[in-house]
Protein backbone atom coordinates (compact mmCIF):
# COMPACT_ATOMS: atom_id res chain seq x y z
CA UNK A 1 0.00 0.00 0.00
CA UNK A 2 1.36 3.41 -0.90
CA UNK A 3 0.75 6.96 0.31
CA UNK A 4 1.62 10.21 -1.39
CA UNK A 5 1.17 13.97 -1.24
CA UNK A 6 -1.39 14.93 -3.78
CA UNK A 7 -3.80 17.73 -4.54
CA UNK A 8 -6.72 16.01 -6.18
CA UNK A 9 -8.46 12.73 -5.46
CA UNK A 10 -7.30 9.67 -3.54
CA UNK A 11 -4.07 7.86 -4.17
CA UNK A 12 -4.86 5.76 -7.28
CA UNK A 13 -3.98 2.34 -5.81
CA UNK A 14 -5.59 2.95 -2.42
CA UNK A 15 -9.37 2.51 -2.16
CA UNK A 16 -11.25 5.00 0.00
CA UNK A 17 -12.15 2.23 2.42
CA UNK A 18 -8.47 1.80 3.20
CA UNK A 19 -8.15 5.35 4.58
CA UNK A 20 -8.26 6.18 8.29
CA UNK A 21 -9.98 9.43 9.24
CA UNK A 22 -10.52 12.72 7.45
CA UNK A 23 -8.04 13.92 4.85
CA UNK A 24 -5.15 15.81 6.42
CA UNK A 25 -4.33 18.90 4.36
CA UNK A 26 -1.05 20.49 5.34
CA UNK A 27 -1.29 24.13 4.32
CA UNK A 28 1.83 26.30 4.18
CA UNK A 29 2.47 29.79 2.89
CA UNK A 30 4.31 28.72 -0.24
CA UNK A 31 7.73 29.79 -1.49
CA UNK A 32 9.81 30.07 -4.64
CA UNK A 33 12.81 28.72 -2.74
CA UNK A 34 13.56 25.10 -3.67
CA UNK A 35 15.08 24.37 -0.27
CA UNK A 36 12.06 25.85 1.43
CA UNK A 37 9.70 23.70 -0.61
CA UNK A 38 11.69 20.59 0.25
CA UNK A 39 11.77 21.45 3.95
CA UNK A 40 8.01 21.93 4.16
CA UNK A 41 7.34 18.82 2.12
CA UNK A 42 9.54 16.82 4.48
CA UNK A 43 7.02 17.45 7.25
CA UNK A 44 4.14 15.96 5.29
CA UNK A 45 6.32 13.12 4.05
CA UNK A 46 7.03 12.36 7.68
CA UNK A 47 3.32 12.47 8.49
CA UNK A 48 2.60 9.98 5.71
CA UNK A 49 5.36 7.69 6.96
CA UNK A 50 4.06 7.87 10.53
CA UNK A 51 0.48 7.08 9.49
CA UNK A 52 0.48 5.19 6.20
CA UNK A 53 -3.33 4.84 6.19
CA UNK A 54 -3.88 8.59 6.46
CA UNK A 55 -4.68 10.54 3.29
CA UNK A 56 -2.21 13.46 3.35
CA UNK A 57 -2.39 16.35 0.89
CA UNK A 58 -0.46 19.56 0.37
CA UNK A 59 -1.91 23.05 -0.10
CA UNK A 60 -0.81 26.68 -0.05
CA UNK A 61 -2.13 30.16 0.64
CA UNK A 62 0.30 32.03 -1.61
CA UNK A 63 3.07 31.65 -4.22
CA UNK A 64 2.53 27.93 -4.90
CA UNK A 65 -0.40 25.85 -6.06
CA UNK A 66 -2.76 24.15 -5.40
CA UNK A 67 -4.65 26.70 -3.33
CA UNK A 68 -6.05 25.49 -0.05
CA UNK A 69 -9.69 26.09 -1.05
CA UNK A 70 -9.28 23.87 -4.10
CA UNK A 71 -7.65 21.07 -2.13
CA UNK A 72 -10.42 21.15 0.49
CA UNK A 73 -13.07 21.03 -2.23
CA UNK A 74 -11.52 18.03 -3.95
CA UNK A 75 -10.92 16.25 -0.66
CA UNK A 76 -14.58 16.58 0.27
CA UNK A 77 -15.60 15.34 -3.17
CA UNK A 78 -13.40 12.25 -2.87
CA UNK A 79 -13.73 11.36 0.81
CA UNK A 80 -16.96 11.40 2.78
CA UNK A 81 -15.16 11.43 6.14
CA UNK A 82 -14.17 15.08 5.77
CA UNK A 83 -11.04 17.21 5.67
CA UNK A 84 -8.85 18.83 8.32
CA UNK A 85 -6.54 21.66 7.31
CA UNK A 86 -3.45 21.82 9.51
CA UNK A 87 -1.75 25.20 9.07
CA UNK A 88 1.97 24.66 8.55
CA UNK A 89 2.39 28.10 10.06
CA UNK A 90 3.88 29.10 13.39
CA UNK A 91 1.10 31.37 14.62
CA UNK A 92 -2.32 32.72 13.88
CA UNK A 93 -2.65 35.62 11.46
CA UNK A 94 -4.26 36.64 8.20
CA UNK A 95 -3.68 33.35 6.41
CA UNK A 96 -5.17 31.32 9.26
CA UNK A 97 -8.06 33.63 10.06
CA UNK A 98 -8.99 34.55 6.48
CA UNK A 99 -7.62 32.19 3.80
CA UNK A 100 -7.83 28.92 5.70
CA UNK A 101 -10.99 29.90 7.56
CA UNK A 102 -12.73 30.61 4.25
CA UNK A 103 -11.56 27.31 2.76
CA UNK A 104 -13.08 25.25 5.60
CA UNK A 105 -16.32 27.23 5.83
CA UNK A 106 -18.39 24.31 4.61
CA UNK A 107 -19.78 21.07 6.01
CA UNK A 108 -17.21 18.35 6.53
CA UNK A 109 -14.19 20.65 6.72
CA UNK A 110 -12.41 22.10 9.71
CA UNK A 111 -9.12 23.81 10.54
CA UNK A 112 -6.65 22.77 13.20
CA UNK A 113 -4.54 25.16 15.23
CA UNK A 114 -1.21 26.38 13.80
CA UNK A 115 2.02 24.74 14.89
CA UNK A 116 3.00 27.36 17.43
CA UNK A 117 3.39 28.07 20.18
CA UNK A 118 4.52 24.66 21.35
CA UNK A 119 7.30 23.57 23.75
CA UNK A 120 8.69 21.26 21.08
CA UNK A 121 9.41 24.28 18.90
CA UNK A 122 11.50 25.64 21.76
CA UNK A 123 13.31 22.30 21.87
CA UNK A 124 14.16 22.62 18.18
CA UNK A 125 15.37 26.20 18.66
CA UNK A 126 17.64 25.09 21.50
CA UNK A 127 19.10 22.35 19.32
CA UNK A 128 19.68 24.80 16.45
CA UNK A 129 21.47 27.19 18.82
CA UNK A 130 23.59 24.37 20.20
CA UNK A 131 24.54 23.41 16.64
CA UNK A 132 25.50 27.04 15.99
CA UNK A 133 27.85 26.99 18.99
CA UNK A 134 25.98 29.41 21.25
CA UNK A 135 28.35 30.72 23.95
CA UNK A 136 27.60 32.29 27.35
CA UNK A 137 28.52 35.82 26.21
CA UNK A 138 26.36 35.67 23.07
CA UNK A 139 23.09 37.58 22.88
CA UNK A 140 20.12 35.84 21.27
CA UNK A 141 17.56 37.44 18.99
CA UNK A 142 14.52 35.36 18.04
CA UNK A 143 13.63 36.17 14.41
CA UNK A 144 9.98 35.64 13.46
CA UNK A 145 8.11 36.36 10.25
CA UNK A 146 5.70 38.73 11.98
CA UNK A 147 2.04 39.66 11.63
CA UNK A 148 -0.25 42.59 12.35
CA UNK A 149 -2.44 40.23 14.39
CA UNK A 150 -1.83 40.79 18.14
CA UNK A 151 -2.39 37.08 18.79
CA UNK A 152 0.58 36.26 16.57
CA UNK A 153 2.84 38.53 18.62
CA UNK A 154 1.64 36.87 21.82
CA UNK A 155 2.50 33.47 20.36
CA UNK A 156 6.01 34.60 19.46
CA UNK A 157 6.47 36.15 22.89
CA UNK A 158 5.47 32.86 24.46
CA UNK A 159 8.11 31.01 22.47
CA UNK A 160 10.74 33.66 23.29
CA UNK A 161 9.95 33.34 27.00
CA UNK A 162 10.23 29.56 26.80
CA UNK A 163 13.55 29.85 24.99
CA UNK A 164 14.89 32.34 27.54
CA UNK A 165 13.98 29.94 30.35
CA UNK A 166 15.75 27.08 28.64
CA UNK A 167 18.87 29.12 27.87
CA UNK A 168 18.80 30.92 31.22
CA UNK A 169 19.53 34.21 29.45
CA UNK A 170 17.46 36.98 27.88
CA UNK A 171 16.01 36.55 24.39
CA UNK A 172 14.83 39.54 22.40
CA UNK A 173 12.53 39.42 19.36
CA UNK A 174 12.80 40.81 15.85
CA UNK A 175 10.13 40.57 13.15
CA UNK A 176 10.41 40.33 9.40
CA UNK A 177 7.17 42.26 8.81
CA UNK A 178 3.94 43.32 10.46
CA UNK A 179 5.31 44.12 13.92
CA UNK A 180 8.16 45.96 15.62
CA UNK A 181 11.03 45.85 16.16
CA UNK A 182 12.17 44.55 12.81
CA UNK A 183 15.01 42.06 12.75
CA UNK A 184 17.78 44.52 11.74
CA UNK A 185 16.76 46.90 14.54
CA UNK A 186 16.68 44.09 17.11
CA UNK A 187 20.14 42.96 16.01
CA UNK A 188 21.48 46.52 16.21
CA UNK A 189 20.12 46.90 19.75
CA UNK A 190 21.69 43.61 20.78
CA UNK A 191 24.97 44.63 19.14
CA UNK A 192 25.12 47.70 21.39
CA UNK A 193 24.79 45.52 24.50
CA UNK A 194 26.91 42.51 23.60
CA UNK A 195 29.87 42.03 25.97
CA UNK A 196 33.46 41.84 24.68
CA UNK A 197 34.02 38.57 22.88
CA UNK A 198 30.30 37.92 22.54
CA UNK A 199 28.26 37.64 19.39
CA UNK A 200 24.75 38.43 18.23
CA UNK A 201 23.12 35.09 17.42
CA UNK A 202 19.78 34.91 15.67
CA UNK A 203 17.51 31.96 16.43
CA UNK A 204 15.43 31.56 13.29
CA UNK A 205 11.81 31.06 14.28
CA UNK A 206 10.98 30.31 10.68
CA UNK A 207 9.71 27.04 9.34
CA UNK A 208 11.87 26.84 6.23
CA UNK A 209 14.26 28.75 3.98
CA UNK A 210 12.71 31.41 1.79
CA UNK A 211 12.17 35.15 1.53
CA UNK A 212 12.17 35.96 5.26
CA UNK A 213 15.12 33.70 6.02
CA UNK A 214 17.14 35.41 3.29
CA UNK A 215 16.34 38.80 4.86
CA UNK A 216 17.45 37.50 8.27
CA UNK A 217 20.76 36.36 6.79
CA UNK A 218 21.29 39.91 5.50
CA UNK A 219 20.34 41.64 8.75
CA UNK A 220 23.80 41.86 10.32
CA UNK A 221 23.95 39.07 12.92
CA UNK A 222 27.17 37.19 13.60
CA UNK A 223 25.41 33.84 13.46
CA UNK A 224 22.01 32.78 12.11
CA UNK A 225 20.64 29.35 12.95
CA UNK A 226 19.01 27.03 10.46
CA UNK A 227 15.19 27.12 10.16
CA UNK A 228 13.03 24.67 12.10
CA UNK A 229 12.36 22.20 9.29
CA UNK A 230 13.17 19.46 8.62
CA UNK A 231 12.69 17.93 12.06
CA UNK A 232 10.71 14.90 13.22
CA UNK A 233 9.21 16.88 16.10
CA UNK A 234 7.31 18.98 13.56
CA UNK A 235 5.68 15.77 12.34
CA UNK A 236 4.53 15.04 15.87
CA UNK A 237 3.08 18.54 16.25
CA UNK A 238 1.17 18.26 12.96
CA UNK A 239 -0.34 14.94 14.02
CA UNK A 240 -1.27 16.33 17.43
CA UNK A 241 -3.01 19.30 15.80
CA UNK A 242 -4.86 16.96 13.45
CA UNK A 243 -5.94 14.65 16.26
CA UNK A 244 -7.18 17.56 18.34
CA UNK A 245 -9.23 18.86 15.41
CA UNK A 246 -10.81 15.47 14.70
Amino acid sequence: MTNALHARGPVPDRPLGDVDGPVLIGCSHGTDDAGGRAAVRSILTGVSAARPRLDVREAFVDVQEPEVADVVEHALESDASGAVVVPLLLSVGFHVKVDIAAAVDQPGATAASPLGPDPRLVDILVDRLDAAGLAPDDLVVLAAAGSTDPAAALAVESVAAGLADRLEQPVTIGYGAGAEPRVPAAIATARADVPPGGRVVVASYLLAPGYFYDRVLEAGADVVTEPLAPDERLVDIVLDRYDAAT
